[in-house]
């Protein structure tokens, strides 16, 4: 892929709050030549820090919108808010705890994947960060990419949401994440998505993330959260968590 002065393709944005531990990692991965091969803006969309997230952002952030309203800001609204002050004719939305090893690749892929035109979005593989990964670490997320990959076969939507990459028309009919959900958004979007076209599975194209969750909460709660909430999200359209606990 060859650099292109013309309008913004991708805008990649970041949700934070109180990143400061983890933060860098991701922001490092899109320098200069990165954004100028793929005509990318990043913009951070940060819920509120008290910690020194804000100040660890680099200058290769576009944008940085800060929320100061009375009540908390959900990681729906965060992403929502970093989509309207968006550009790019893609959307890609990833959780600041997260990593790619091989950005390049991933990027010219996916976007070649999304150029079909019955593709609305990309889902993507999950594993944990290859220096903290454990063996079930490695067992569990390889049949839960497998599950996610199941669903949006038989035509049921799904995309893990430390990364969701999505063509902006299609987002913007949808008006976007469910801002009353507070777990369970990124499965709610992707489902609604997959009723505009097809959702398309990157086996190869895998996102890292931190296992700080699953470390101090443990699989099994962790496991039963996203599952009373996705159960709730397809009977009820809500979700059961009123709060998703931040770990940092």
């Amino acid at each position: 892929m060859q650099p292109d002065t013309g309008t913004t393709k991708l805008s990649i944005i970041i949700p934070t709050l109180n990143e400061e531990k983890l933060i860098s990692n991701i922001l490092n991965i899109f320098n200069k030549e990165f954004k100028e091969k793929f005509r990318a803006e990043l913009i951070i969309s940060d819920g509120g820090s008290s910690d020194e997230t804000l100040n660890l952002i680099t200058d290769n952030v576009d944008k940085v919108i800060r929320h100061d309203g009375e009540f908390k800001q959900n990681i729906s609204r965060g992403r929502n808010q970093g989509a309207k002050s968006s550009k790019g004719d893609v959307l890609v939305f990833l959780n600041a705890d997260t990593f790619i090893y091989n950005p390049d690749e991933l990027f010219e892929e996916a976007l070649e994947l999304l150029n079909h035109p019955d593709n609305v979005a990309i889902a993507f593989p999950i594993r944990v960060f290859k220096d903290e990964e454990k063996l079930f670490d490695k067992i569990f997320h390889g049949f839960y990419n497998l599950y996610v990959k199941m669903l949006n076969n038989v035509g049921i939507g799904m995309g893990r949401g430390e990364c969701h990459m999505v063509k902006r028309d299609y987002f913007e009919i949808l008006n976007g994440y469910n801002e009353n959900l507070y777990a369970g958004e990124d499965y709610d979007l992707y489902k609604r998505l997959r009723k505009k076209g097809k959702i398309v599975f990157a086996n190869k194209l895998v996102v890292y993330e931190s296992p700080r969750r699953y470390r101090l909460f443990g699989y099994p709660k962790v496991i039963y959260n996203w599952l009373i909430n996705s159960v709730f999200v397809t009977l009820f359209k809500k979700s059961v968590s009123k709060d998703w606990e931040p770990v940092r």
